[in-house]
C-alpha cells in the first residue's frame, strides 16, 4: 500500500496536521518536518532537514525497524507504543505510522503522536485480565489432573505387590515416583508464586530417577554411568534439577533417533559458566 504527495518542493498541506510529521526521501534524509512534528521532538526543523534519518534518531531503533520494514514490504507499518529518544532530549512514548509513497519515489511518510497514557492503561488491564484468565484456565485444569492421579499411583502401588521380580518392581516404582512429581508440579500451578524448595541433594539421585524415565520410555537407548561419587550433595531444588535433567536427556533420545548410548557423567567443573 502506498500513497502521493504533492512534488517534492511543497509540502505545505503537511504544516496544517496535528501529528508530528516527517518525510523521507529515497536515500533515507529527511526533507520535511512540519511544525508539530518540531514541537514534539523538540528540536528546529532547520537542523533536522537534509540529516540521515539513521543518524538523527539513531539512539530510537524500534521507529528505525519500522521504517526500513515498510520500506521493505511498501507495507503501511503501525507501532503503538515505542521510545522516541534524540540528542539530549528524555525519552518520548509515541505512536507512529509509516507509509511508503508514490510521490515522490521510494519516499516515506512517518507521521508521529504522543502515546496516549489511558489507551496504554487500557491496553495493560485487558493484558491483565487476560492473565488472570489464563491462570485461573491453569487452576482448572491442575484440579482435573490431579483426580486421576491418585488413581495411577494406588494401581501402581497395587501391581508393585503382585510382581513376582525386583527387576519388573522397577518399573512401578517409576509410575509412582512420576505420579508423585505430577502431583508437585499440580501444587505448584495451584500456587505459582512458590519459592523454589531447596534442601540438600545427591545429584546421582537425580540421574537415576532420569535413567529409570528414560530406560523405561526408550528401552533401545544404552545408558551408561561414570559417577564420581565423591561429589557432596548440592543445595539445590531436586524437582527441578530432575526436570532439567529429563528435559536434556529426552533431547539427547530425540536427537538419536532412539538408538544409541548415552553417558551420565559427574565431575567437579572449576570455572565453567553455563
Amino acid at each position: 500500500m502506498s500513497m502521493s504527495l504533492p512534488p517534492p518542493t511543497d509540502f505545505t498541506g503537511l504544516d496544517c496536521l496535528s501529528t508530528g510529521t516527517l518525510v523521507l526521501d529515497a536515500d533515507g534524509r529527511i526533507v520535511f518536518i512540519n511544525p508539530a512534528a518540531e514541537t514534539l521532538l523538540g528540536v528546529s526543523g532547520a537542523l533536522l532537514v537534509g540529516e540521515d534519518v539513521l543518524k538523527a534518531f539513531a539512539r530510537s531503533p524500534e521507529l528505525l525497524n519500522a521504517i526500513q520494514t515498510a520500506r521493505s514490504e511498501q507495507e503501511v507499518v503501525i507501532e503503538y507504543e515505542l521510545d522516541l529518544m534524540m540528542g539530549g532530549h528524555p525519552t518520548l512514548r509515541v505512536g507512529c505510522s509509516v507509509t511508503p509513497l508514490d510521490n515522490p519515489p521510494h519516499a516515506m511518510l512517518v507521521e508521529m503522536r504522543a502515546a496516549d497514557p489511558q489507551l496504554r492503561i487500557a491496553r495493560l488491564e485487558r493484558a491483565r485480565l487476560q492473565q488472570e484468565a489464563n491462570r485461573e484456565l491453569l487452576r482448572n485444569l491442575a484440579h482435573e489432573i490431579k483426580n486421576p492421579l491418585g488413581g495411577i499411583r494406588g494401581a501402581a502401588q497395587l501391581l508393585e505387590h503382585e510382581l513376582p521380580r525386583e527387576s519388573l518392581r522397577e518399573y512401578t516404582q517409576v509410575i509412582i515416583k512420576e505420579s508423585d512429581r505430577l502431583q508437585s508440579l499440580m501444587e505448584r500451578l495451584l500456587t505459582p508464586h512458590r519459592m523454589p524448595r531447596f534442601g540438600a541433594v545427591n545429584i546421582h539421585e537425580v540421574l537415576e530417577r532420569v535413567r529409570s524415565l528414560i530406560l523405561a520410555e526408550t528401552p533401545s537407548v544404552a545408558l551408561r554411568r561414570d559417577y564420581d561419587i565423591s561429589l557432596p550433595e548440592i543445595h539445590a531444588d531436586s524437582e527441578q534439577l530432575i526436570q532439567a535433567t529429563l528435559n536434556v536427556a529426552r533431547n539427547a533420545v530425540q536427537a538419536m533417533h532412539g538408538q544409541g548410548e548415552i553417558i551420565l557423567k559427574t565431575r567437579v567443573a572449576r570455572q565453567i559458566t553455563l
